[in-house]
């Protein structure tokens, strides 16, 4: 599991959130959802050293993000949201995409400690504007992923080979990181999940978490996302039927009802 693992390479697993924390200069979260980040962070402010920088890379609400900031701002802390774009094999290369709010004091604190990890660091204004960047993107990954894959779906019916459809939009006005990075289509990417089974590198699952989260936010600020909330319906069908542990390019096959 993923303790274990942390423990062959070299890093040490607590069974508690204060030994874990305990006389660290910074500390670094990435947890599942909003409503264990409020709970483990009601523990780090108690425990973490004065002084201490933390950095919250879990993907969660806006509101919750700026919750959790000021609480750690009265407690005395510099806090930075940074949630993450690149999936896994960002993380192994080092090249992942961090959209950071805060500071900009706690932003240039946290700017070495991010860099090893990044390929991109941004500052995107206040607390809870990183997760605002990060619903954004995703919602525009979501639209993107299921337009290339209805492309290819419609490209077949017409006789296209995906190939030659790849070859074509990839040096075209259709050119997108969902196409050239991550294509769906089995063959034209070879590093794409699609070519490995659709083993996930961003679960379906996770994909509907962060469209449920850019969905409520359209839904709190009156903003109009049509296709998002298509989007969130697409991978909510999939999710139901079963396919939320395959990477969210299998959407292709979701859309050619072979899955």
């Amino acid at each position: 599991d993923a303790k274990a693992g942390l423990v062959d390479a070299g890093g040490a697993a607590f069974d508690a959130v204060h030994d874990a924390v305990e006389g660290a200069d910074v500390v670094i979260t990435m947890l599942p959802n909003a409503k264990i980040v409020e709970s483990v962070y009601a523990d780090v402010l108690k425990a973490a050293k004065e002084g201490a920088l933390l950095i919250d890379s879990s993907t969660i609400d806006v509101a919750t993000a700026r919750k959790v900031a000021d609480r750690a701002h009265h407690a005395g802390f510099e806090m930075v949201d940074a949630p993450v774009s690149g999936g896994v094999g960002g993380a192994a290369a080092g090249t992942l995409a961090f959209m950071v709010g805060g500071t900009a004091e706690a932003f240039e604190r946290a700017k070495p400690v991010l860099e090893p990890m990044a390929g991109k660091i941004v500052h995107c204004g206040q607390a809870g504007n990183g997760q605002a960047a990060k619903a954004c993107n995703n919602m525009l990954l979501a639209i993107s992923m299921i337009g290339v894959s209805e492309a290819f779906n419609l490209g077949r019916a017409l006789g296209l080979d995906d190939q030659t459809f790849f070859d074509v939009a990839s040096n075209a006005s259709g050119q997108c990181w969902s196409l050239t990075t991550y294509c769906p289509a089995p063959g034209p990417v070879p590093a794409a999940p699609s070519n490995n089974a659709y083993k996930p590198g961003f679960a379906t699952a996770l994909m509907l978490k962060d469209l449920g989260i850019a969905m409520d936010a359209a839904t709190d600020t009156g903003a109009s996302t049509p296709l998002g909330a298509l989007s969130r319906d697409i991978y909510k069908a999939m999710d139901e039927a079963g396919h939320g542990g395959m990477d969210f390019s299998a959407v292709i096959k979701h859309l050619e009802g072979q899955l």
